[in-house]
């Protein structure tokens, strides 16, 4: 189990040289020459089975077919069992599925969130973006994802969520983005009745001129919460952030954190009290539509640095994870997760050997 909020920071202290082996294994998830897999996350139950959760898709950049999928482990992801489908497949249909998370409750139920998103609709002159009226579902398992309940529609609008978020004091809180007069602006919603009733839309981030996206939360002390956020302008800006102390009700300012680069950020707390959090890199520059996805990191830092005011008060150790070698790359949406015995398994999509066709990849590491 986590260690407890209340002595992270004592644990950490002791732990100031951050020695870890990086012996990093990879490991195939799923590899479907017939179909892009993409978007993955992974979560581990009390008997120590890993559940992964991806999307199958047409491509990145096309939608016309797409489910949401998943595969198990039971060797600590050294192999996994053949794909099954969680959702519908949606070709021919008015919507299709984005990006899945997964998770387990204190109650020992799993669940998967994921948008639903209807498709692009003329609006008389091209396109109309359609993020603001994505749904956004819960599916339940009560048997470690042997079988599945229907889905349970929340009030969440928005795409890619983040996990649902089970705070300590038994607070649920969901989390997406879309756009706003231009820019890209982050939501929540919190519930304190396990899901069957919800708080009023609440902005976790905007600020003119920045597009703030794809967050995950990370509970700290007490009732702070920092959500890490990917900068979606494609100018290689850092990670950002905002505190709340409130559990989520309110939101701070919008800070720099030092990832340099950072898509898709995604935070959580190890064993010994450290903050592990993987991303994908994207400098920006000239050219970065050809190149913009070759990297994916990860990173560890401590709670002092995830709440300080200022860029200048946090550190980051950034390390690789993985390269994309084919010349059509696409990779750094991830999940991981951590054993009792200190192993670190991550999940991410990469399409390296692959060609053009995005695969699921697993990652362990000490």
């Amino acid at each position: 189990m986590p260690v407890a909020l209340s002595d992270r920071h004592a644990i950490f202290s002791k732990a100031t040289q951050l020695n870890r082996e990086f012996a990093m294994e990879k490991y195939t998830v799923s590899n479907d020459p017939n179909i892009y897999e993409a978007w993955p996350d992974v979560t581990l139950t009390p008997e120590g089975k890993l559940v992964c959760v991806f999307s199958e898709c047409t491509h990145h950049k096309n939608r016309d077919y797409t489910r949401i999928m998943l595969c198990e482990s039971a060797d600590r992801g050294r192999t996994w069992s053949p794909k099954h489908p969680l959702t519908e497949g949606t070709a021919n249909l008015d919507y299709y599925y984005n990006c899945a998370r997964i998770g387990m409750l204190k109650d020992d139920r799993m669940y998967v969130i994921v948008d639903k998103v209807p498709r692009q609709i003329s609006n008389g002159s091209g396109e109309k973006n359609t993020s603001a009226m994505a749904k956004n579902l819960i599916y339940f398992s009560d048997d470690f994802g042997a079988t599945w309940q229907n889905p349970v529609l929340t009030p969440l609008k928005g795409i890619v969520p983040d996990r649902l978020l089970e705070l300590d004091n038994g607070r649920w809180i969901i989390s997406a983005h879309h756009h706003v007069e231009g820019n890209l602006v982050q939501f929540m919603h919190y519930s304190e009745d396990h899901g069957n009733s919800w708080s009023k839309k609440i902005t976790v981030a905007s600020k003119k001129g920045l597009n703030l996206c794809e967050v995950s939360i990370l509970p700290v002390d007490n009732d702070t919460l920092v959500a890490f956020l990917r900068e979606n302008s494609m100018l290689g800006y850092d990670c950002m952030k905002t505190i709340s102390n409130d559990n989520g009700e309110t939101w701070g300012e919008v800070i720099n954190f030092p990832l340099p680069g950072c898509h898709r950020p995604v935070a959580r707390y190890l064993n010994d009290g450290q903050i592990f959090i993987t991303h994908r890199f994207v400098q920006g520059g000239k050219g970065w539509l050809g190149t913009w996805t070759q990297n994916f990191f990860g990173a560890f830092t401590d709670t002092a640095s995830v709440l300080a005011e200022t860029r200048n008060e946090a550190w980051t150790r950034i390390f690789p994870i993985d390269f994309d070698r084919s010349s059509k790359s696409d990779l750094g949406y991830s999940g991981h997760v951590q054993f009792p015995d200190g192993e670190i398994y991550v999940v991410n999509y990469i399409v390296d050997d692959a060609v053009d066709k995005g695969q699921i990849r697993g990652y362990s590491f000490y």
